[in-house]
């Protein structure tokens, strides 16, 4: 099959490795066209170092670097390698880094990558350059290396042009010609070429690019320096490009590799250089390459100290060339990959090193080919994962500015970005505030994490301090909300979780199409329901309620669902879909004491039967207009309260004035994480992604298999009877042993797993780790161990849920 006919703009190591790939899966109308000469157009491809460091917080980006790794090794050209597996070598030289260090160790262990801590004397043997005297341990990678990233480029050149791909070079992108809805074509300075698809890879001009689409690429272009010395007599008559272990030295923003006698130092330490896309000179007009700037000696100076310091040997040396180098960067550190939610055939595969280069390529071929990506979870890569608020320009530069500055910084989990706050606020900011509230951020939210008027709460409880990892960004306080919650009652703020409305005389159908369960049901029904992919796979959790016979509120995961059920919508305009989270704001109200607080507010009925459990309804509180909502994420009694965002603040103080009285409280996330996981309630995106299923993850009661037709719903009875890992849930009985997720699971000595989410049980008094496990350990009572930093906490695979499992609290 040749397959549509496509276009991908950009020649460097993603347009090579996609138009190898995709041509691989038989589509070979593809045409590929870059303004630079071939192999080494002048994007970053062409002056990047090559480095390939795997390690990385994110499975899906180890992933692809493993699948890079794997690539490149089979590549050559004419005899020469692609890649180098010289292997990988982090050090440290603080305290610090060296815990740092074995949490990375930690990762890779998770995404089943092969590594090793060492001593200081192992670093010192594994590269001899190094200081003895300054370096704490280390961290061994032996599968990293250095990828020759021009000769993979023509590599994979040459075995898509055996396939029949073209590749156009000198040929400049003026426009992308579009029919109004779909890409029609690409306009270049040698004339237009038709297009069914056109994949923009321009790297650096990227958002170039992608504004000829109508596209706001969220990408900024950051100069960051690679110098070269001269000989090093330490490694003086080097016969071999490399030998040594590429080197990174993060404690101070530097990395390291041989090129024969000499070293190629790379520095993120100085003052961030963004350049704009439409600024960068072209491939003519350019000194060298148009992704090289001149070299600003002031700004490596630290750089070169702090060299001859780790590697003595370079005192005897000199810098002798240097380039400022254009690389991309995004306000998250993430890839972006997709389709534009306006022009349908206009993709792009941006912000991409050379790292991930190779498994980009394959993710994008798999997605364009099948029509979703099989081999890597990309949820978190998807260009139309952002807020509108995340697209601003001021906010595109100062996140990727910020990124740029952070990238070797030793970042915990919890950290919220400091810059740009506040960005979205409740209604009831101003409330929290004056409450103590300490902020985390979320999407933009200001999100209460405790409250510091709850302090009081702490004194005569049994609550368990952390150890000092898990203590950052956080409080006694949290527990005490979380008890007391359990105890009386207490308001949280859900303003920040997306809510959809669905409305038209086709809404119930479009939406049975998309769910796996029924919600084509009464008004005033509400369902918890999965949205899959074609493979079977977990794209979202919702919950559907049902608020008139053509009108649907959704309580969505974030801006992807947005943009599933637009792509879905029907052509014939029976349905629309709108955001709106802005303009609303939810209370959640939960705690034995609920119904105490809110049934004297209210001439509706809020017993147990006048409104049940996973029902809605139309009140008013007060003087407030709701929709209430029987639903609760903290496994108590309660409701969910929605109005309108001009009427939040008199919601929440009519509420809060009533639960003051019966000791009610206001509460935060840090409380509600740990209730949701006593409870055993799911997170997408954290627990479960689209690699996953619902018989995996333990949300297959949210299928029903006896309806109608369902996206995925084939796959499904395919996944049913060969269920090999399951998400489950792990105690661990030493309350300092708190971990926060990530960290390996072992069985013995062999690693099995690995954690998605974790807290403490403030109820329970035990730890809680939900992990990914095989199947045949999945069994309550089974002994476990989880890798923390340098310890192996122990772990009993538990029954869940941990916490009510007759529903009677909820149900009450």
């Amino acid at each position: 099959m040749a397959g549509p006919r496509v276009v991908i703009i950009g020649a460097g190591v993603v347009g090579a490795a996609l138009a190898d790939e995709i041509s691989e899966r038989g589509w070979t109308e593809v045409t590929v066209v870059d303004q630079g000469p071939l192999p080494a157009t002048g994007g970053s491809s062409s002056h990047a170092p090559g480095l390939v460091f795997q390690t990385n917080p994110s499975k899906t980006m180890t992933e692809m670097a493993r699948y890079t790794v794997e690539k490149f090794r089979s590549l050559e050209v004419d005899g020469k390698p692609c890649f180098l597996q010289v292997g990988g070598l982090e050090v440290a030289t603080s305290p610090e880094r060296v815990a740092e260090l074995q949490r990375r160790h930690g990762w890779l262990t998770s995404w089943g990558i092969e590594a090793r801590l060492l001593g200081p004397g192992e670093c010192v043997e594994q590269h001899p350059l190094v200081n003895p005297d300054e370096v704490l341990g280390g961290l061994l990678i032996p599968t990293d290396g250095l990828a020759k990233a021009v000769l993979a480029v023509e590599a994979q050149i040459r075995r898509a042009t055996e396939r029949g791909v073209r590749f156009l070079d000198r040929h400049e992108v003026l426009d992308i010609r579009d029919s109004g809805s779909r890409v029609t074509g690409v306009l270049t300075d040698r004339g237009e070429i038709p297009a069914d698809i056109v994949v923009c890879c321009a790297g650096i001009w990227g958002p170039k690019i992608a504004r000829m689409a109508g596209m706001n690429l969220p990408l900024t272009p950051l100069a960051h320096q690679l110098a070269w010395t001269g000989p090093v007599p330490a490694l003086a008559g080097r016969t071999e490009e490399a030998v040594l272990p590429i080197l990174r030295h993060q404690d101070a923003d530097l990395y390291y590799r041989e090129r024969f006698d000499g070293l190629g130092i790379g520095y993120y330490g100085h003052r961030p250089m963004p350049v704009s896309a439409d600024d960068i000179l072209s491939v003519d007009d350019a000194e060298e390459m148009p992704s090289v700037l001149k070299f600003t000696e002031e700004d490596f100076e630290d750089a070169w100290a702090e060299t001859r310091s780790l590697l003595p040997a370079t005192r005897e040396a000199k810098v002798e060339e240097g380039i400022n180098g254009l690389f991309s960067f995004t306000t998250d550190g993430l890839p972006l990959l997709g389709e534009s939610p306006d022009i349908k055939g206009f993709w792009v595969a941006e912000a991409v090193w050379v790292t991930h280069s190779a498994g980009v390529g394959r993710a994008m071929a798999e997605w364009l080919v099948d029509g979703h990506c099989s081999s890597f979870d990309l949820h978190e890569c998807d260009v139309n994962r952002f807020e509108p608020h995340q697209l601003a320009p001021e906010y595109v530069l100062a996140r990727d500015c910020r990124n740029f500055v952070e990238v070797y910084d030793i970042l915990h989990p919890l950290q919220p970005p400091e810059d740009l706050r506040p960005l979205r606020t409740s209604p009831f900011y101003d409330r929290q505030q004056e409450l103590g509230a300490f902020f985390l951020e979320a999407n933009g939210w200001e999100r209460p994490q405790w409250y510091e008027a709850n302090a009081g709460l702490v004194e005569g409880r049994s609550l368990v301090t952390p150890n000092d990892w898990a203590a950052r960004f956080w409080s006694p306080v949290v527990g005490a909300e979380a008890q007391v919650t359990r105890e009386t009652v207490a308001l949280y703020d859900m303003t920040a979780l997306k809510r959809l409305e669905v409305s038209g005389r086709g809404a119930a159908a479009f939406l049975e199409r998309l769910c796996t369960g029924k919600v084509d049901k009464s008004v005033g029904s509400v369902t918890y329901t999965l949205l899959l992919d074609r493979d079977g796979g977990i794209r979202s959790d919702i919950t559907v309620a049902r608020l008139a016979p053509d009108r649907f509120q959704i309580g969505a995961n974030g801006n992807l669902d947005l943009d599933w059920f637009a792509r879905h919508l029907p052509a014939d305009g029976s349905v629309t879909v709108r955001d709106i989270t802005a303009g609303t704001c939810c209370v959640g109200l939960w705690g034995p004491l609920a119904r105490q607080v809110l049934q004297p507010l209210t001439d509706e009925d809020f017993s147990r039967e006048g409104l049940k459990y996973f029902r809605a309804k139309q009140a008013y509180i007060g003087s407030v207009p709701v929709t209430a909502m029987r639903l609760s994420y903290v496994g108590e009694l309660g409701w969910e309260l929605y109005t309108t965002a001009d009427q939040g603040r008199k919601l929440w103080d009519t509420l809060w004035e009533a639960a003051r009285p019966l000791g009610g409280i206001v509460a935060g996330r840090g409380a509600f994480n740990s209730l949701r996981l006593e409870k055993g309630y799911r997170s997408f995106g954290t627990d479960m992604t689209y690699e996953h299923d619902p018989y995996e993850a333990g949300v297959d009661f949210a299928v029903k298999p006896d309806k109608g037709d369902f996206i995925g719903k084939a796959a499904l009875e395919r996944r049913r009877a060969d269920v090999r890992r399951k998400l489950t849930c792990l105690t661990i009985d030493d309350p300092h042993d708190v971990v926060m997720g990530k960290e390996p699971v072992y069985d013995g000595d062999r690693p099995v797993g690995y954690v998605t989410s974790a807290a403490f049980g403030h109820t329970i008094g035990k730890g809680i780790a939900y992990a990914w496990l095989p199947a045949e350990l999945a069994i309550p009572g089974h002994g476990l161990r989880i890798g923390y930093f340098d310890r192996r906490v122990e772990a009993v695979v538990a029954e869940e849920p941990l916490f009510d499992p007759t529903m009677s609290r909820l149900r009450g």
